[in-house]
């Protein structure tokens, strides 16, 4: 991907990323940031003599910010970089941030409608994959989105889903769920199912959704938030909730951070509580049929 301003704001979600880097730099013992629907709660202002002043929100696509006591300290996000950069031009700004926030953007030379299709854009992250029941703590494998969204997509595991949802007793379908049913940590890859044993992250979480009255349209919802992309979105064994994975920066907040931020987010943006099981590293998710699955095209196979 080209390094610019838009792609920098991709891929810190409209600049939100850029202002914590930057006041974490101030106060990194701090949680910096809190987000609520578009809009951060009031924050210390580093450049205001530290007063909790400071004002941020996202307006057409990129983060602004104003100062409830000076009035005239206003600008976006590629301004206040500026003031703790102390850049000289647009380039050396942009190489600044690209640099510090990892974010891997280059300068192109081939045709820039074609960079979708680059190598660039792809992004392959791990998951353990644990057979059945959930008792069973030692993963088999360690898999990609990609093949875990084949597995879904498939028929692999049609004929359970269409059993699990034919129980109607709720203990024996959870019974049943529990014991059929293949499952991955989407969070990470592990030696065995428990926090303690996290190798690696996949800067992966998994936002729940259960019971929902109208899911087909959450589903719209979520892949066209204006916050947050989505890299896998599936319907969960029971038929009536959704699995939201989403990527998180663990440079920029631990995953407990995230979960407690994007369920306020949800909460606020579209009135609908989270399943705190999301915030769990280590989290087991089962794996259904979903014909109608969703994965990022970043996501494609070797």
């Amino acid at each position: 991907m080209e390094l610019n301003r838009k792609n920098i704001l991709d891929k810190t979600h409209y600049g939100i990323n850029i202002y914590a880097y930057v006041l974490r730099q101030f106060y990194p013992d701090a949680t910096v940031l809190s987000l609520s629907g578009r809009t951060c709660g009031i924050t210390r202002n580093p450049f205001n003599e530290d007063k909790e002043t400071l004002s941020i929100r996202i307006e057409n696509s990129c983060a602004i910010y104003t100062d409830t006591e000076w009035k005239s300290f206003e600008g976006d996000v590629f301004d206040f970089a500026t003031l703790y950069f102390q850049t000289k031009s647009e380039e050396e700004l942009l190489n600044k941030i690209n640099d510090a926030l990892h974010l891997n953007l280059k300068v192109e030379t081939t045709d820039e409608s074609n960079w979708l299709d680059g190598p660039e854009d792809t992004w392959y992250t791990d998951c353990s994959f644990f057979k059945a029941p959930v008792r069973n703590v030692f993963p088999s494998q360690t898999l990609r989105l990609g093949k875990i969204y084949e597995l879904i997509k498939g028929g692999t595991y049609k004929a359970i889903t269409e059993e699990l949802r034919s129980i109607e007793d709720i203990k024996e379908r959870r019974k049943f769920k529990a014991n059929r049913f293949d499952y991955v940590t989407f969070s990470g890859v592990f030696e065995r199912r428990n926090d303690k044993f996290l190798q690696k992250h996949s800067n992966l979480i998994t936002i729940d959704f259960d019971h929902l009255e109208d899911l087909t349209k959450v589903r719209e919802q979520l892949l066209n938030d204006d916050y947050f992309e989505t890299e896998l979105l599936f319907v969960s064994p029971s038929g009536d909730g959704l699995k939201w994975i989403i990527r998180i920066d663990l440079e920029e907040a631990t995953q407990a951070e995230y979960f407690i931020a994007i369920s306020n987010y949800i909460k606020q943006t579209y009135k609908i509580e989270v399943d705190a099981s999301g915030k769990d590293v280590s989290r087991a998710c089962f794996l259904p049929h979903d014909a109608n699955a969703f994965l990022h095209k970043r996501h494609r196979p070797l």
